[in-house]
């Protein structure tokens, strides 16, 4: 019924589009009157919950976002004050305040009408307000008023839901939790609505987080505050959705409807999200204190702490244009208007030349007391790492503040000298690395920000070079201990390497050469330790991204040494166990770190590559060259794909020549694929033709006794190739580029392609199809004049010899 309600209003509209206004807004109100039968508020919910059927009520939440969708919130707003005696938006609040209490009263898991009626009205609201644009006179006053109250609503609904789910035992508590379980795609529903009306939305979110905040100081050691935690917890949530947008993807400012909504505020001390902003702070910096911290401050409660701050920082706290409004002279200040004043407020209240410093050191010393105080608490301190220090970095003008503090400095020396850190999760200390060397490049000397990496790097290097020196290297290395210290190391040096900047380079690079010869030490003494190794080229591959196109001749050649020589290791450890006799073991988890490798290894090459093309500067005499390692690690990186390796997502390109599909399904239902192995083939066919090797044999039959090498990776993709079309349920859309990826492949492996051919022929359990079959393969090789060339007409004639020697399989039916 829905989606012919839906057309019947679209296309009444474009009948009526050719006459005046009155016209379409006539016929909106006919399909208003007759639906508002069908969601009246208080009415038709109870009579639902009383045993009605729910289909109407859902399909008049359904026209009415299709009328709002299609009217101007003016126009919306308007429809329902020609029958009632207020408007739409009125009327949509006592709707959705009723489905809200329905919520609530009813938590019977079967009556799922309620969460989609709420859905629908949700996204109601998120037309009306989000297409207003920021235009106040849009949306009347009394609009303005049914979302202030509705929001009242919701946030208050919040609070219930909070208070019985703290505990999260009885069935109703699991049923709220399930109805909120949406919780950033409604809390921005829910701002929306805030937003709307922010000038008293803001004001009643500063309220109810001072009763919260009094309550809380009540109870402490008398009572247990499980519950109105849990309530601090949604209400910092949503506070943080109001105030702040996610930024993701965008330059993070002012939301717009604060900036404009506040315009009788022209004191900062009196403005309404100063003012909630500080009294969150306050209250955020009690966590300081060890005593009240542990009485107050739970994990979870913490969680939403940071998760506030790291995105009230991005926006408020010493914003780009701050120092532009700051220095707006005095007499022009009495001449802003309102809601210029606020917007000046709003960008400088937390700015260089006011609170920004005080502020930044508080939530520097914050995030010291989670690192130090919540050991286990992984959520959390993820959240501080990746969230919280990551946008206190983000902008230079705070970065230069942040490292001239003390709290900044005890945060470096605690990371840099201390172990207290090395607690946290090994993947934490990547982030952590990349967001002190980060900061570095904020210093306008560049001496000066390659001192600090080094230093903040120098006990990791002394480490690695300590124990990698070690003559009892093999049996101290398998520690547990041992190897948890080298994996959080070598997260470190990734996070550094990651986090190169044209200030850092240098010093970076200059970290990577003093642990080379270390990590080679430890990439022989680890090699029964997939996890150590995959870290080692991981570090490798970001060092090689983030410094081969600053490098001279001289450190390109160190750098491409040490590349050959980690391949060269790699490669002795790794051949015979990536051999096709073992391949079907790939869904271990040890195979699994080999795909990871291997993936790795690809990046590498392919960062090498991007050397090639950027810089023609000639090799230091005695040096590998850049081509020449990248061959080899192509040669080795080949031997060791199969056909259930080239099921995992993400094993990218090789030289632009071995590109691999970002899906689970065999390399040759690819276009993608099938192109790559017609690169490579082609590439192999062209180098023989002129009397050069091409890609030399490489893949091991493990079949053979002295793992004697069998086959090269043409002949491998060959047997591949064919056993795909005469085994498999091959696609004809595929055609084209198969026979174009078969044809070198055949080229260069006749005899291997003979073999194959007469094997399939001998297994054939109808012996009287010998014939036919034999001279269709005659035919694919010998018809339309096909000549030894990869030029474009012979591909043409090939193509027609595959089509048709397809056409005469499938006829067979031999599969």
């Amino acid at each position: 019924m829905w989606n012919i309600c839906h057309w019947n209003i679209v296309l009444g509209l474009e009948e009526f589009i050719q006459y005046n206004g009155h016209t379409q807004i006539n016929h909106l109100l006919q399909i208003l009157s007759s639906i508002l039968q069908w969601v009246e508020p208080g009415v038709v919910t109870e009579a639902i919950r009383c045993g009605r059927s729910e289909s109407e009520f859902i399909d008049g939440c359904h026209a009415l976002l299709s009328i709002a969708t299609l009217a101007t919130p003016t126009l919306f707003d308007s429809l329902v004050h020609s029958l009632r005696s207020f408007g739409t938006i009125h009327f949509m609040y006592l709707l959705t305040s009723d489905v809200v209490k329905a919520n609530i009263a009813d938590h019977d898991e079967e009556e799922t009408w309620m969460t989609e009626a709420f859905d629908i009205l949700l996204e109601t609201w998120t037309v009306v307000f989000g297409s207003s644009n920021g235009d106040e006179s849009s949306v009347s006053a009394e609009g303005k008023s049914a979302a202030a109250k509705l929001f009242t609503c919701l946030v208050e609904f919040l609070r219930k839901v909070a208070a019985e789910t703290a505990y999260g035992e009885d069935d109703h508590a699991e049923y709220l939790l399930a109805a909120v379980s949406k919780r950033d795609e409604r809390l921005e529903s829910y701002v929306i609505i805030g937003r709307a009306a922010a000038d008293v939305t803001i004001p009643y979110l500063f309220s109810v987080f001072s009763q919260c905040t009094s309550h809380l100081n009540q109870i402490i050691g008398k009572s247990d505050p499980t519950c109105i935690l849990e309530e601090l917890y949604w209400i910092l949530l949503m506070i943080g959705h109001v105030l702040t947008d996610s930024g993701e993807g965008e330059t993070i400012i002012i939301p717009e409807a604060l900036q404009v909504e506040f315009s009788d505020f022209l004191e900062e001390a009196q403005h309404p999200v100063v003012l909630l902003s500080w009294s969150i702070i306050d209250f955020a910096s009690q966590s300081l204190d060890p005593e009240r911290r542990a009485a107050c401050f739970s994990p979870r409660l913490m969680e939403s702490i940071i998760w506030f701050l790291a995105r009230w920082v991005e926006t408020y706290l010493m914003p780009a244009d701050s120092s532009k409004e700051s220095t707006t002279p005095k007499d022009e200040v009495v001449n802003l208007n309102g809601s210029q004043s606020s917007k000046r407020i709003l960008l400088n209240f937390a700015g260089e030349h006011k609170q920004g410093d005080v502020v930044l050191d508080i939530v520097t010393r914050i995030c010291i007391a989670v690192l130090n105080s919540y050991p286990g608490e992984n959520e959390l301190q993820a959240l501080t790492c990746q969230k919280l220090l990551v946008a206190l970095v983000r902008r230079r003008n705070v970065c230069v503040r942040l490292l001239a503090m003390n709290s900044w400095q005890d945060l470096a020396r605690a990371f840099s000298k201390e172990r207290i850190l090395l607690t946290l999760g090994s993947r934490l200390q990547r982030d952590l690395a990349k967001v002190f060397v980060s900061a570095a490049s904020s210093l306008n000397d560049p001496q000066a920000s390659n001192q600090y990496v080094m230093d903040l790097i120098e006990s990791t290097t002394l480490y690695l070079m300590e124990i990698s020196a070690r003559n009892d290297l093999n049996d101290v290395a398998q520690l547990p201990d041992t190897m948890y210290m080298i994996i959080c190391l070598l997260e470190r040096l990734i996070g550094m390497a990651k986090a190169t900047q044209p200030r850092t380079q240098k010093a970076i690079f200059d970290v990577g050469a003093t642990v080379m010869k270390s990590l080679i030490t430890l990439l022989k003494a680890y090699n029964n330790q997939p996890a150590v190794v995959y870290l080692i080229i991981r570090f490798v591959v970001d060092l090689v991204d983030g410094q081969i196109a600053y490098l001279d001749a001289k450190d390109t050649s160190l750098l491409v040494t040490f590349c050959l020589q980690l391949l060269q290791i790699y490669s002795s450890q790794n051949i015979r166990k990536m051999s096709l006799s073992h391949s079907s073991g790939l869904h271990c988890a040890a195979q699994d770190e080999k795909y990871k490798d291997l993936r790795a290894l690809l990046q590498l090459l392919t960062n090498l590559c991007s050397k090639e093309l950027i810089d023609f500067s000639p090799d230091e005499d005695g040096s590998p060259g850049i081509p020449e390692v990248i061959f080899f690690g192509l040669h080795i990186v080949s031997a060791m794909i199969s056909l259930e390796l080239l099921q995992y997502p993400k094993l990218s390109h090789c030289l632009q020549l071995l590109t691999l599909v970002s899906n689970t399904r065999m390399l040759t239902r690819s276009i993608c694929v099938l192109r790559a192995i017609n690169a490579l083939a082609s590439y192999h066919f062209r180098e023989q033709a002129v009397g050069r090797g091409g890609l030399p044999t490489h893949m091991v039959d493990s079949s053979c006794p002295d793992w004697r090498i069998q086959e090269n990776i043409c002949s491998h993709f060959l047997r591949l190739l064919v056993q795909l079309v005469l085994y498999e349920d091959f696609r004809m859309d595929l055609a084209g580029s198969a026979a174009d990826a078969l044809l070198p492949l055949l080229l260069c492996n006749q005899n291997t392609y003979q073999s194959l051919v007469q094997e399939f022929l001998d297994k054939l359990p109808l012996p009287s199809l010998r014939p036919r079959l034999a001279a269709a393969f005659h035919s694919l090789t010998s018809s339309n004049k096909l000549s030894t060339s990869l030029d474009r007409p012979n591909l043409i004639r090939f193509r027609k010899n595959f089509r048709e020697f397809l056409t005469e399989i499938s006829g067979l039916r031999i599969k």
